[in-house]
């Protein structure tokens, strides 16, 4: 990245601005504004989120905002109510209460004498999902959005639950969320109330995933806040982005195709990043694009920012299987609409245990698979965050406990954009059952880079709402999208597709083992075609250098570590992924806190007992500096049985190395049809 320091206005900061709520609460801000008082009032640029902008999120703050406020903006930080400096407690995600604050610190944005009235909001994450989510509640003074890594179906394409079946990230992001709500606010900032307020945070906390549990089926605690729900809603322009190696894939396209406002799309080889610090690479000069949006939508100017392809996307060429990449060669491709008219369907038969050419007819061969619980140790991340090594590794050894059908060499290039789809005519000897499709590049040296997936539990084969279990032996025919993607298979690859009964961790596995039939007649594998060197591609305009603010001086006091370790005991056949993501105590030179943030995450099964599958995320986070010294730790283990789910969780407070709180969950909710 290039850091710049001569932009158009310097600029101002004030690190902790109090915004008074109706109900008296009051949340910390951090703001970045021109410095001259003749520029007058400018629009303003909120983002609003729960990670605490006085030390975690203060060094990826002070790239982008001091940037964008240097080019006549005012951009204003916010920590959710419960979080950071804001007072208050966080008790779930996108809750009705923190829409109606952000309709409020939008309004109280848009009544300062700095701002002209005119205001956006951006992020990435729940930044992004803050911001569409508001953007639909339509408060009056906001007038775009750029938004990244986000999604518009909480329930189907979030990090809980896809195509119906349970994601260990919901148990994941649960320990991620029970940490960050309750750690203390920063004495030096709110003063001598710091432990009145971090106390109320303890008091009020829960496992989040008890509730996330007790939701199992699409209803209306997810229809809340989907703006899926109502495309109609939106009414303000939007820039979208995303990356293939990221979640959310799939948000891009479909916000595209279904929202009748202005619309961008942009989706690169990225993980869960914003795309100027994209990884893996290249990142792109995300940050000038957001003020070209911001200048045209905010300001007025006519900068044709609204030329060109509704989407660009990143092109990948095939690589080796790996479980990180610096760099995914490829290159930018152009659609001017989404649906696009350059990409087409082929159809490829399930044919003799092969996937045959379009245009064959169907084969008559009935085969049968009863995966391992092994398979899908290899899977990585639901959604990466470039932690190596979190994305999947090579899928040969997944795909002997799978029923693979694959092309013969292809005998030319073969590009795809968009969500492939198999659909399958199966039959199961059990009530509950999975459907996990994995679409893979295989090279000639046998080497097999898995491109998408798509999961289905079959009991949600005809409704997310009301799922109905299966009648053993009847035979189905199921649909399963994969994630959107954009790759290549080269000549003299083949293409394969994998079946499995279980992809566990990633997915949580069903109740117990299934013997599922797959018929060839009737099943298929849609692949959406796009002509290489499509229309307009050459004349796509190259991305800047990425480019931002240089962040502040941050000391690092011990090592970080990344650890992802799958093991196997073969005397009792316990099998352990083991995940550690320790960012090392760090202290920040502008404020002088230093923190420590250290997040395990276990998976476990012992042999092919599909009743002894655990889950465990335990954190502990550190916040100190002379004379201040505190540490949470939080630990939650999801085991489950047949019929129940069962969740056992711990908090624990320490304020200088003495224990202060202490609380203990140990709770059972019923399994429906998961």
């Amino acid at each position: 990245m290039r850091y710049v320091d001569e932009l158009p206005h310097a600029t101002q900061e004030e690190k902790h601005v109090t915004i008074p709520m109706s109900d008296g609460i009051r949340l910390s801000a951090r703001i970045w504004r021109p410095a001259s008082p003749d520029t007058g009032p400018v629009p303003a640029v909120l983002e609003y989120i729960p990670y605490r902008k006085n030390d975690l999120t203060s060094t990826r703050d002070a790239i982008h905002h001091p940037y964008i406020a240097g080019h006549g903006y005012a951009c204003v930080r916010v920590d959710l109510r419960g979080t950071g400096e804001s007072e208050g407690v966080l008790r779930d995600e996108y809750l009705e209460q923190e829409q109606r604050d952000a309709e409020e610190v939008l309004a109280w944005i848009a009544a300062q004498p700095w701002c002209d009235g005119n205001t956006g909001m951006m992020g990435i994450s729940w930044g992004a999902f803050a911001a569409l989510q508001v953007a639909a509640r339509r408060p009056p003074s906001l007038r775009a959005i750029c938004i990244a890594s986000f999604t518009d179906d909480r329930y189907a394409d979030d990090m809980h639950y896809l195509g119906g079946a349970m994601l260990s990230d919901n148990l994941a992001e649960a320990g991620t969320m029970f940490a960050y709500a309750t750690c203390p606010p920063d004495p030096a900032v709110v003063g001598d109330r710091w432990r009145e307020m971090w106390r109320e945070r303890l008091d009020a906390a829960r496992p989040w995933v008890l509730e996330w549990l007790r939701h199992q089926q699409r209803d209306d605690y997810w229809r809340h806040a989907s703006l899926s729900e109502d495309y109609s809603a939106l009414r303000c322009p939007v820039l979208a982005s995303s990356g293939w190696a990221d979640g959310y894939s799939n948000a891009v396209t479909r916000l595209l195709a279904h929202v009748d406002v202005p619309r961008k799309g942009l989706i690169g080889p990225w993980s869960h990043k914003l795309p100027h610090l994209g990884e893996p690479g290249p990142a792109i000069g995300y940050l000038q694009e957001v003020v070209r949006w911001w200048d045209h939508w905010l300001k007025g100017a006519d900068n044709g920012v609204m030329d060109g392809p509704v989407l660009q996307a990143w092109m990948q060429e095939s690589m080796p299987p790996s479980t990180a990449y610096e760099e995914r060669p490829g290159r930018w491709v152009g659609e001017p609409s989404w649906p696009s008219p350059n990409v087409g369907e082929r159809v490829l038969p399930l044919r003799h245990h092969a996937l045959g050419a379009e245009g064959d007819a169907p084969g008559d061969g009935v085969h049968t698979v009863l995966s391992p619980l092994s398979v899908g140790q290899f899977a990585g991340k639901w959604a990466s965050y470039n932690a190596p090594p979190d994305l999947p590794y090579d899928q040969r050894e997944e795909d002997g406990g799978s029923l693979v059908f694959e092309t013969g060499p292809l005998s030319g290039r073969v590009e795809i954009l968009g969500s492939p789809v198999a659909v399958v005519e199966v039959s199961a000897d059990a009530p509950v059952a999975q459907l996990n499709v994995r679409l893979s590049d295989v090279a000639p040296d046998g080497r097999s880079t898995r491109v998408t997936y798509g999961v289905l539990n079959l009991t949600h084969r005809d409704s997310e709402e009301k799922p109905e279990p299966l009648e053993p032996g009847r035979r189905y025919r199921v649909r399963v999208p994969l994630h959107g993607v954009a790759q290549v298979f080269p000549p003299g690859h083949r293409v394969r597709l994998s079946l499995s009964t279980s992809y566990w961790p990633l997915v949580w596995p069903a109740p117990e083992p299934v013997l599922l039939t797959v018929y060839e007649e009737g099943s298929t594998l849609t692949l959406p075609v796009r002509p290489a060197d499509g229309p307009g591609d050459t004349a796509l305009p190259a991305f800047g250098e990425p480019e931002g603010c240089e962040p502040p001086e941050v000391t690092r006091l011990g090592e970080p570590e990344q650890r992802w370790t799958v093991s196997r005991d073969l005397v009792d056949y316990r099998s352990v992924l083991d995940i550690v993501k320790d960012r090392g105590l760090q202290r920040y030179e502008d404020n002088g806190i230093e923190t420590g943030l250290r997040a395990r995450e276990q998976y476990s099964w012992v042999g092919e007992d599909f009743g002894s599958v655990r889950g465990e995320s335990a954190w502990e986070m550190r916040f100190r500096r002379p004379g201040w010294d505190i540490r949470v730790e939080t630990r939650t283990v999801l085991t489950s049985d047949t019929d129940t789910f069962r969740v056992d969780a711990t908090l624990d407070g320490y304020e200088d190395g003495r224990r202060v709180f202490s609380r203990t969950w140990n709770e059972r909710i019923p399994r429906e049809h998961v």
